[in-house]
């Protein structure tokens, strides 16, 4: 797959991999995780599992923002259009299950439901609609955290209010170091949300728990460079914190937008689809602005939800235990058309990247 890149990436390509390889000839077993959507796609688009070692592997942890949301708040934000609020969110939101139920068949019914393509647009909606409410459900990692910040703080109109369902990297990393059947032997660190938050809060994986640990950018070339980082870590078993992605990511990270997080939402344990409750992984409104939280302002609130469907196996591919072709349901009775899980929705989910690359081969 060398041969897709541009001549002259292609021609650097092959040196890093040969470097691995020499590397990879040191090592019984690697196993390397990333955490992002985008890096799974750049991995899967390029083939470059296939370019690596057989005993160098490189599974897809809990990056899709989508992918981890608990049914139990996607059937929340349905609650709300039922019940006559216009629900606002992103197009990859629209198809997740929930537990009985996604957004798109809630519309179906004749809910209110808008795609947007920011938080900002909502905001825009209810400006100019006075006479309806709306309510926008915040998804996503630390990436667009910030943007649903900037909107509370900005005081938008009474009649909207947000549904937050933020969640945070560096605790679900935690989580999977910690599986002691998972047996991980390094972390490429997602690009888009190290430009926020910087590479300190990843410090604790080389120091705490000896994992090597590379931020890593979105190209090809990104991603071989943080594999062979990581394997020359290992073979002088030295693990530290590199950052690969120089070129976007800042050792302390965007400030501003961290401050902005940080006087507006408030860290808390929240549960995960898939992976259970996590401590410190959730994002919620502050009690200053609670005026805007749609919990308190409609009395929703979901407990329990049905996150896995019969025969689903997404809670094991977003931890990347099982490949996508390990589900019994894969392009099966679950495909891109007809999803039954949400790593089968979303365009970071690993199913959905994985279905799309088979029609490619």
């Amino acid at each position: 797959m060398v041969e897709s890149l541009r001549f002259r990436d292609a021609a650097l390509a092959k040196r890093v991999v040969e470097k691995i390889r020499r590397l990879a000839s040191k090592q019984e077993t690697v196993k390397i995780c990333h955490v992002c959507g985008t890096h799974e796609w750049t991995i899967t688009h390029f083939g470059l599992r296939s370019l690596l070692p057989s005993n160098v592997e490189v599974i897809a942890g809990p990056g899709c923002p989508v992918c981890i949301v608990p049914a139990s708040e996607f059937d929340e934000a349905i609650q709300l259009a039922l019940k006559g609020m216009v629900v606002a969110c992103f197009g990859d939101v629209l198809r997740v299950p929930g537990s009985k139920m996604s957004l798109l068949d809630a519309k179906a019914e004749g809910a209110d439901i808008r795609v947007v393509y920011g938080v900002g647009d909502a905001v825009k909606m209810a400006e100019k609609e006075k006479d309806k409410e709306f309510v926008f459900f915040a998804v996503g990692f630390e990436t667009t955290a910030p943007s649903t910040a900037v909107e509370v703080v900005k005081k938008p109109p009474e009649n909207i209010s947000f549904l937050v369902s933020h969640r945070l990297i560096p605790p679900a990393m935690r989580l999977l170091v910690e599986m002691k059947d998972l047996s991980l032997n390094g972390f490429v660190a997602p690009g888009h949300v190290s430009t926020i938050i910087g590479v300190k809060p990843y410090k604790v994986f080389p120091e705490l728990y000896g994992m090597p640990t590379v931020v890593a950018g979105f190209e090809p070339l990104d991603i071989l460079f943080g594999v062979y980082m990581i394997l020359k870590q290992l073979s002088e078993g030295k693990p530290r914190l590199e950052n690969e992605y120089v070129r976007a990511v800042r050792q302390e990270g965007n400030v501003k937008a961290q401050e902005l997080m940080k006087k507006v939402l408030e860290v808390v344990d929240g549960n995960w689809r898939g992976l259970g409750t996590i401590p410190s992984s959730t994002l919620e409104l502050r009690e200053e602005y609670e005026t805007f939280d749609a919990h308190l302002k409609y009395g929703v609130k979901v407990e329990d939800g049905v996150d896995i469907q019969p025969g689903c196996k997404c809670h094991l591919v977003i931890i990347g235990k099982i490949k996508p072709t390990e589900c019994p349901l894969f392009m099966k009775a679950c495909t891109p058309q007809k999803p039954v899980g949400p790593c089968m929705v979303s365009s970071e989910g690993t199913c959905q990247i994985w279905a799309k690359a088979s029609k490619l081969t």
